[in-house]
């Protein structure tokens, strides 16, 4: 009898221990979503634990009385997040849907990264096929076959043609195959303003198919190696290639650029490769407005048809999103690890870099806010920013403030009087 009762006991320890390894398995399965790039749906993500942390009550007083103080005219909105309780903290209109300006680069930064992976790279190549005969000649053919890296000039071809060099190619037998990802420059979207952009700032792959064909022909002649103009074709790359050099670059820098510097270039870049990652067959960018409009109904539950989406950098006036939107995006990259890691880093910093370098550099907040930015000033005062902190009681904030209507220096007053409460710095600092 005993015998049996040990037999059972030690049974139904073994299950509890395979249930629990189990459990943890899947646990890290889920952290580990964004570097994996799976493009899991919410629906397969694993349910957060309920918590019964408390929040904090005199952060809840004085957003209270944030929003009760009296104020310039205009729109205002906010929304405060406790993370670490996974529990809102007080709102004010914050389902109320405004212009997002470059907060938008949010969205397109966490869509990205989930569809993507947090160790996505941009890889460009030369390579080749064929032999080469001793008096420089290539019996056969050559490809640069590029994806969307938008940080690639002109300049950083010289490296291609170098690596060609090097092999003692002169000249070639065959063709010169240019297999780009898109080949027509980007346009600039209806409702941009023409003094908010920065074309220049574009990389080469973005500025069209006969731009990179004559900087790639220019660069390969000034290393020796001589191209026909009839050699020349835009082409996918045929199979049996050997990789000769390849340029690579994070999706780290790009997200730095977008979030702390708030490059629109660097934004458009990200959404034209969430489109063709998401939907190789369509325009890159309908693709990837679809893909945020989907990301933020099906995997972040926020389905108002009031939220509009019409570019990835925030640039169109008529873009649409709620403070409470905005903290629902950073609480969900917040709770990966590999995107939180990106929002720690690459957040601009209250009065120290990026577009709050020059902001809330008082000792009350410097260091303590890490946000992005937006602003507009077409057709009226556009101003929002959102991001993270810690609270008075060590948990992790999201939070969210969007004021339209009103002038970009008021707006900002609301912003940096948001974040003393948040943090319950005194009045006055800046």
């Amino acid at each position: 009898m005993n015998d049996t009762i040990k037999k059972m006991k030690h049974i139904v320890r073994l299950k509890y221990i395979i249930a629990t390894a189990v459990v943890a398995t899947l646990a890290i399965a889920t952290h580990k979503a964004c570097a994996a790039g799976d493009g899991t749906e919410e629906g397969e993500r694993q349910e957060k634990p309920v918590n019964n942390l408390p929040i904090d009550t005199a952060l809840r007083s004085r957003l209270k009385a944030f929003a009760q103080r009296p104020r310039a005219e205009g729109k205002m909105a906010f929304h405060v997040f406790d993370i670490t309780a996974d529990k809102p903290v007080f709102g004010y209109n914050e389902d109320m849907a405004l212009p997002s300006a470059s907060c938008m680069k949010l969205l397109t930064g966490v869509a990205g990264l989930r569809l993507l992976g947090c160790n996505y790279k941009y890889n460009t190549e030369i390579l080749t096929r064929g032999n080469v005969a001793a008096d420089g000649l290539l019996n056969g053919d050559i490809a640069f076959k590029a994806g969307l890296d938008p940080q690639l000039m002109a300049p950083d071809l010289l490296p291609f043609a170098k690596a060609l060099k090097q092999l003692g190619i002169k000249k070639l037998t065959g063709r010169l195959i240019v297999d780009l990802t898109i080949d027509q420059p980007v346009k600039s979207e209806m409702h941009w303003y023409p003094w908010d952009l920065t074309f220049s700032k574009y990389g080469l792959l973005y500025k069209g198919s006969t731009r990179v064909v004559g900087q790639l022909k220019a660069y390969l002649r000034g290393q020796g190696i001589a191209v026909a103009d009839s050699q020349i074709v835009t082409a996918a790359t045929p199979q049996g290639f050997t990789v000769r050099h390849t340029a690579s670059r994070d999706i780290d820098d790009v997200i730095k650029r977008m979030w702390k510097n708030s490059s629109n270039t660097q934004a458009t870049s990200m959404l034209y490769t969430i489109g063709h990652k998401a939907n190789p067959k369509a325009h890159p960018v309908a693709a990837g407005i679809d893909y945020l409009r989907t990301f933020l109904s099906d995997t972040l539950a926020l389905a108002d048809s009031a939220l509009t989406i019409h570019d990835g950098c925030g640039l169109c006036t008529y873009n649409r999103l709620s403070p409470r939107a905005l903290t629902t995006i950073i609480a969900y990259g917040y709770n990966d690890d590999g995107i939180r890691d990106m929002l720690e880093r690459n957040l601009a910093i209250a009065g120290t870099d990026g577009t709050l370098a020059r902001e809330m550099t008082g000792s009350g907040l410097r260091g303590k806010i890490k946000a992005k930015t937006g602003t507009l000033s077409h057709p009226y005062g556009i101003s929002s920013l959102a991001g993270i902190c810690e609270g008075s009681d060590g948990h992790a904030l999201a939070f969210a403030i969007m004021d339209s209507e009103m002038s970009v220096l008021d707006a900002r007053v609301l912003q940096r009087r948001l974040c003393e409460a948040l943090v319950n710095a005194k009045k006055g600092g800046r």
